[in-house]
């Protein structure tokens, strides 16, 4: 950085001159100490204790270096192995049907006279086919192209003119699920082979539960209206911050591209590895079989390479929020007139250079999360009775409870100030508690709301969608295949952008926690939002607190 770009600077978080160096980010150097007052009262705290909680555009040190080491060292036996599973493969694999038993050698051989293939193995799309997957293709093909102006168009409208589209897009919440309940169940009736299949009270127990969920929505918007105009005014201004930082839609989908290169191996690795093995006899009944036997290593690389595979991709949708919340950080802590250089080389160095192993760690945490989260919803599934598994499943529910709060804006924190993560979740966690915010109020109705809008735009879309496929062709009922599919291609993509939205949305509230944390305004339209954000019910104010509130 030059000279012109640090004076521009706010303090940094390894400011010698005015942090310890033991604890950087947490106080100052001790002031003498004066001698308590006469009546016992407690002396009150220095309102400059907490002021170097900045943006580290330093050099940073790296943190969490074992799990770094730990993942290369998972993705290097992955590959190790499947490039073995490659040369190590039985060719005759493919093979297996012309092996039969040999009751002289007591084990398969290869049949001399392999049957031949008949004919009719062949087998030819028929023209009704061939039109149903080309209208599909550009169905696809179309809808990919026009969701990205989708997202810039819904980029735009969300921060010019948020309140009119949340409002507008509150009634379809309702009107859609009603018209799709009303829809299916009269189509239902007229369809003879529909009604066959489908008798009429369970008909009418599906049409009456969809509406008691409709219900439900309706409840919470009426539990949570009061909060709506507030996260309406935080949508407008995480989509302003999104705007002004329009390379982050340009790097995303790099990041995203590079998995879908990095795995690509790996698939190719799990293929070969099945051909790992030879062919043995089995006796079933009396009668001997040829079957394919896996060597005794390859179910647990099929472990490993998954294991791999779900970390990897955990650890890059941390990294996509490191990068995003570097990107946003530096930005808000910029002044008004200037725009941050080199914020996105910068963000990239320092998620895959001195943050790689802090990203490693969440990407971990979250995917143990997820993995004994989907085994307690398997188990209970399966209708396990007992005291000891519904205790079982009540701890582990908590305990994964605890990590999602602990995890809720660790990495956006670990993004701005290079911190090791279980720092950063702990000086998060104070820097909320000491200026009494919430750490859950932000993603509750925002998300709801932006994925409600979604869900508004891509039904919309597919009607549409569905409505030309039967005027300009014949395919029929399958047009209503081709427009879901379209649907579910247009959720995944405003998806991604709700997704970068919700990360902005959490950088943002951590980059004004830290600005009313220092007595400091770096953007003041921020503040006039988030100064409207309710007290934390969990934090009770005291004296140590309230002196630091802006």
């Amino acid at each position: 950085m030059g000279s012109p770009e640090e004076s521009n600077k706010p303090i940094s978080l390894y400011d010698s001159s005015s942090s310890s160096p033991t604890h950087p980010l947490l106080s100052k150097p001790p002031l003498p100490s004066s001698p308590p007052p006469l009546d016992g009262t407690p002396p009150d705290p220095d309102p400059t204790q907490f002021l170097q909680i900045s943006y580290n555009y330093g050099p940073r040190p790296f943190k969490d270096l074992l799990f770094l080491f730990l993942f290369l060292l998972f993705v290097l036996l992955t590959f190790a192995f499947g490039i073995f599973s490659i040369f190590h493969r039985n060719t005759y694999y493919s093979d297996l049907s012309s092996f039969s038993y040999d009751s002289n050698s007591t084990s398969c051989a290869e049949s001399s006279l392999s049957e031949l293939l008949p004919a009719s193995w062949v087998r030819f799309y028929s023209f009704s086919s061939s039109n149903i997957l080309y209208s599909l293709i550009w169905t696809l093909v179309i809808t990919f192209i026009l969701s990205i102006p989708i997202c810039f168009l819904l980029l735009l409208l969300l921060k010019k003119y948020t309140k009119q589209i949340v409002y507008a897009s509150l009634p379809f919440f309702i009107v859609i699920p009603i018209f799709f309940n009303v829809y299916w169940f009269v189509a239902c009736i007229v369809s003879s082979s529909c009604s066959d299949v489908f008798p009429l009270v369970y008909r009418i127990l599906v049409l009456v539960f969809v509406f008691l969920v409709i219900g439900v929505i309706v409840w919470i918007f009426v539990a949570n209206w009061h909060r709506i105009e507030l996260t309406v005014s935080i949508i407008g201004v995480a989509s302003d911050a999104l705007s002004r930082n329009l390379g982050l839609f340009g790097v995303l989908p790099c990041l995203t591209l590079g998995l879908v290169v990095y795995y690509a191996p790996i698939v190719v690795f799990l293929v070969f590895a099945r051909q790992n093995g030879k062919i043995v006899p089995r006796e079933t009944d009396g009668e001997y079989t040829c079957v394919w036997k896996q060597d005794g290593w390859v179910p647990a690389y099929y472990a490993l390479a998954i294991l791999t595979m779900l970390w990897s991709v955990a650890a890059m949708v941390e990294a996509q929020a490191y990068v995003i919340s570097g990107i946003i950080a530096q930005w808000y802590f910029s002044k008004e007139d200037e725009t941050p250089r080199r914020s996105i080389r910068s963000s990239l160095r320092n998620a895959f250079g001195p943050s790689a192993g802090t990203i490693c760690l969440s990407g971990l945490l979250i995917c143990v999360v997820r993995v004994v989260r989907a085994a307690v919803d398997t188990a209970r599934q399966e209708d396990a009775s007992g005291i000891v598994n519904l205790i079982l499943r009540c701890c582990v529910k908590a305990f994964l409870a605890v990590i999602d709060f602990l995890n809720k804006f660790t990495i956006n924190f670990a993004a701005i100030t290079g911190e090791a993560y279980c720092s950063s979740a702990r000086m998060t966690y104070e820097l909320l508690k000491r200026n009494l915010l919430s750490a859950v109020f932000v993603e509750t109705i925002s998300t709801r709301l932006l994925a409600g809008i979604v869900f508004v735009l891509s039904a919309v879309y597919a009607i549409v969608a569905c409505a030309i496929l039967k005027a300009v062709s014949n395919l029929g009922a399958d047009s209503y295949v081709v427009a879901a599919l379209a649907w579910v291609l247009l959720i995944v993509v405003l998806g991604f952008f709700i997704h970068v939205l919700d990360n902005v949305i959490d950088t943002v509230y951590v980059c004004y926690s830290i600005d009313k944390d220092r007595g400091e305004v770096c953007k003041q339209e921020v503040h006039e939002v988030y100064v409207h954000l309710p007290i934390s019910r969990n934090h009770r104010p005291s004296l140590a607190s309230t002196t630091l509130v802006v």
